[in-house]
């Protein structure tokens, strides 16, 4: 871990979303240096399904040798950010510091998300981080310290590919990365504005949500994310501008040692979003690291199809129980193109499950298109599905979170190998 200096000791954060997560992360760090945390989020009451509170992050931060000030904090609503900045002032003469972090993702195309779920997102990532800023603004002016805001927000990237599957939520985060882009060179010389962003994916309750129960050993902690703030936070104004990659500065920080970020050390990490890196090798170096697929044939009832389709669906039927039907309750189209085209279907939500050509007898939760080629080397564990879906190689149209709940059934057929 990176280690503390005591530059932040009295210096006074506003972290927004900080309840939970990464902004909980960073505002921990920051109290073990003695800083003053101002958690701004909505969670004020225990949530059924996501841990932690602004409340039981103040004590946290307390334990840990900062002071907290919980705020409940909609980003959207700039009353609430006025009030939340002026009881900061008032409880410990100033900010110094803004942490942009909270954020709202829907990983959907165009006609399949709801204006409801972008005006979420443009309200929460990108009005809600330029509004922040608004309001904090003044005071960073006037700071003692040395000002900052760091927003968590990615590298702006215009390969297509980061918009075609998801463009509202590219958009919608993009924002964030602009407001540094803007706000860095508006005030140059004065406030420090960067972005901070992970290479590999990290463990929140989001990437829970998103990827499913086991996607934690494919993620490092928050931890990462952290230290890396905790190096960007404790520079001079003249940093200023950057777009940075957790794993990249912390190198320069002069980290070797990166196992210690990962929740299962030695086990293959998950790339994050709009970083360029050939899907291919990504795989490949996986496996040079003994990678263990996602899914394995069955060991039981051996293909009887004459095609590598029908020899895939052999494979997913012998893998179907009612556990697995159970747990998924999904119905799935698969449109193959490519040698082997043709429609598919995997139901997971009637009886004790069916999969076979055809259309499904309903209509489909999840729509997958793909080449029939890579769909066969999906099963098999040879093309990761997160790697396919980013490279553009799968797409999906319906509900992303039943899409991901096929994991569960790849999940099966590994432990049946085993």
């Amino acid at each position: 871990m990176l280690q503390n200096t005591g530059k932040l000791a009295g210096v006074t954060l506003f972290i927004t979303g900080a309840s939970r997560g990464i902004g909980k992360a960073i505002a921990l760090k920051a109290a073990r240096d003695g800083a003053n945390v101002v958690i701004a989020a909505k969670t004020a009451e225990p949530h059924p399904k996501l841990p932690g509170t602004i409340y039981s992050t103040a004590q946290e931060v307390e334990a840990a040798g900062g002071k907290a000030l919980p705020c409940v904090v909609d980003i959207r609503d700039e009353q609430q950010i006025g009030d939340a900045v002026k009881k900061a002032v008032e409880t410990f003469g100033g900010i110094d510091i803004l942490v942009n972090n909270a954020s709202a993702i829907s990983l959907t195309g165009t006609l399949e998300t709801p204006m409801k779920k972008v005006d979420l997102m443009l309200g929460i990532n990108l009005r809600g981080t330029y509004l922040t800023s608004k309001l904090v603004l003044p005071h960073l002016l006037k700071s003692r310290f040395v000002p900052h805001i760091l927003n968590l927000s990615p590298p702006l990237n215009l390969n297509p590919m980061w918009f075609k599957n998801h463009t509202a939520y590219t958009m919608a985060k993009y924002g964030m990365s602009m407001c540094v882009l803007g706000m860095a060179e508006e005030f140059r010389g004065q406030i420090a504005v960067n972005a901070l962003w992970p290479r590999t994916a990290v463990q929140t309750a989001a990437m829970s949500m998103l990827g499913g129960e086991d996607v934690g050993r494919q993620c490092r902690t928050v931890d990462i994310m952290a230290d890396a703030a905790y190096a960007i936070l404790t520079k001079n104004t003249d940093f200023t501008g950057n777009f940075l990659i957790d794993e990249d500065l912390l190198k320069k920080e002069g980290v070797k040692d990166f196992d210690q970020y990962a929740v299962l050390p030695g086990h293959p990490l998950l790339p994050d979003f709009f970083l360029d890196e050939t899907p291919e090798s990504l795989v490949q170096k996986m496996e040079e690291h003994g990678a263990t697929p996602a899914f394995k044939p069955a060991s039981k009832a051996p293909p009887t199809g004459s095609g590598p389709i029908e020899s895939t669906f052999d494979m997913i039927r012998a893998s179907i129980s009612e556990d697995v039907v159970k747990s998924t309750q999904g119905l799935y189209r698969f449109d193959l193109t490519g040698e082997d085209s043709g429609v598919w279907f995997l139901d997971l939500k009637s009886g004790s499950g069916a999969a076979g050509a055809g259309e499904p007898a309903s209509k489909a939760d999840v729509v997958m298109t793909m080449d029939s080629a890579d769909f066969s080397k999906m099963f098999s564990g040879r093309l990761k599905p997160t790697l396919a879906f980013m490279s553009g190689k799968l797409k999906i149209k319906g509900d992303m979170t039943m899409a991901i709940k096929l994991e569960k059934l790849m999940s099966h057929m590994n432990k049946a190998k085993l």
